[in-house]
């Protein structure tokens, strides 16, 4: 993982780091003394304790076991398989199959009461079309040589969309208007997706906003991102998907789509982009 792609998974390997680190003080080690208990190279407890170089599990058996410590060795382990969590790449989250990427997120959308979602590049999966969600798999499914069991996951996500109609979930939802004319699956394809979305920017839970395509725009488009409630925000980047729950990050996210909901259209001048690019299909 690129140290980049988060302030919030950098800084929750500083934390882990620090632990490691006030144990060996504890344990009135150097980083040399206890580099050589371990059997490693001189320097590999300093890129550890400044966040360089991530420990595996193993890692911290042999420092907490070095370091008189033991005790806290599940505790520290339990931390960076948070941490670890924190940051997936595409081929992790998907080894098995688009199924079971699906379905891991399942228990976040049950829990979840607000959603706020912000789309530059696709219709968010959760207001998708069977035949857009299939478009979009299968082309994920073969661009990264993926098992193909892209109908399973097509009705995982379908399953999950009962959320949209059930209990009390909320849902305030922003696309931009290019998402709109992105030609996904084709033309027929297009068609009943725009006509869907349609139908349910009409629906009692959801506000769908448009951001229309101008020129003299004050806030340029950004990487699509899900806020659930005020605890999460997940990212979705090329390379990789992207948990952030530190508050101050959160706040970011949440500024981000007040700015950008403030540029969109609602209501019937949203449907009339709607209707415009539907239009356009023929």
């Amino acid at each position: 993982m690129r140290a980049a792609a988060s302030s919030s998974v950098q800084r929750a390997r500083q934390v882990l780091a620090d632990r490691l680190a006030e144990l060996r003080r504890d344990a009135n080690l150097t980083g040399r003394e206890l580099a050589a208990r371990c059997g490693w190279h001189a320097s590999k407890v300093s890129r550890i304790e400044n966040a360089v170089t991530p420990p595996s599990a193993e890692d911290i058996q042999l420092w907490t076991a070095h370091c008189g410590a033991d005790q806290q060795a599940p505790d520290l382990i339990a931390s960076l398989r948070v941490v670890e969590g924190m940051w997936v790449e595409w081929r992790r989250m998907e080894r098995a199959g688009l199924r079971q990427a699906q379905e891991a997120r399942l228990p976040l959308y049950e829990r979840t009461r607000n959603f706020r979602s912000y789309s530059s590049w696709l219709i968010p999966g959760m207001i998708q079309t069977p035949a857009y969600t299939e478009a979009v798999l299968r082309a994920v499914q073969q661009r990264r040589g993926l098992v193909d069991d892209v109908d399973e996951a097509v009705a995982a996500r379908v399953e999950r969309q009962r959320i949209l109609r059930e209990g009390d979930h909320r849902f305030a939802i922003l696309v931009e208007e290019s998402v709109l004319r992105a030609g996904i699956g084709g033309t027929a394809v297009m068609a009943s997706q725009l006509e869907h979305l349609h139908a349910v920017s009409a629906l009692p839970n959801v506000s769908l906003g448009v951001v229309p395509m101008r020129s003299d725009r004050s806030r340029w488009p950004v990487e699509g991102f899900w806020i659930y409630d005020a605890a999460q925000v997940n990212v979705e980047l090329v390379s990789g998907y992207l948990t952030i729950t530190q508050p101050s990050e959160i706040e970011l996210y949440v500024q981000a789509f007040s700015e950008l909901a403030a540029l969109a259209q609602y209501g019937a001048a949203a449907r009339s982009l709607i209707v415009a690019a539907r239009n356009a299909l023929a």
